[in-house]
């Protein structure tokens, strides 16, 4: 009887290590990359002054982009410290936001917490990346 349990447990044991995990990607659905700079220029406040909105015009963001792909948004807010930061985050006192609409992408910069606060308006290029990840709606 032992033999028997051996004997299947050896082939059993054989048959799951002979099998080989395959990863195929699909060429068809490449990600992007695309790095773009905001100007100071290009921030404009809102009536009340709590907000700060820079509209980045985006045309790779079209219908089908829009509506099946992922759209990754980072931001660099400090010259002086190489990294980008996915957003939302909050840096230096202030809420950075986006939002993503057919055509653009939105980025606002609020106070956190003290609505009496105004936040400042970048006064040096920041650098933006957005990231498409290409999928398949189901």
């Amino acid at each position: 009887m032992k033999k028997l349990l051996l004997l299947l447990l050896c082939t059993a044991t054989l048959g799951l290590a002979s099998c080989k995990k395959e990863v195929i990607v699909d060429p068809g659905l490449p990600n992007e990359t695309i790095e773009v700079v905001i100007k100071p220029s290009a921030w404009v406040a809102s009536s009340n002054r709590t907000t700060l909105t820079a509209t980045i015009p985006f045309p790779e963001l079209d219908d089908v982009t829009f509506n099946n792909d992922a759209v990754i948004v980072s931001l660099y807010p400090d010259n002086n410290v190489p990294e980008y930061r996915a957003m939302p985050f909050v840096y230096g006192g202030e809420t950075y936001t986006h939002t993503v609409r057919r055509g653009a992408i939105i980025i606002d910069i609020q106070t956190t917490g003290d609505q009496t606060l105004i936040p400042q308006i970048p006064t040096r290029d920041l650098g933006l990346r957005v990231t498409f990840v290409t999928s398949k709606l189901r």
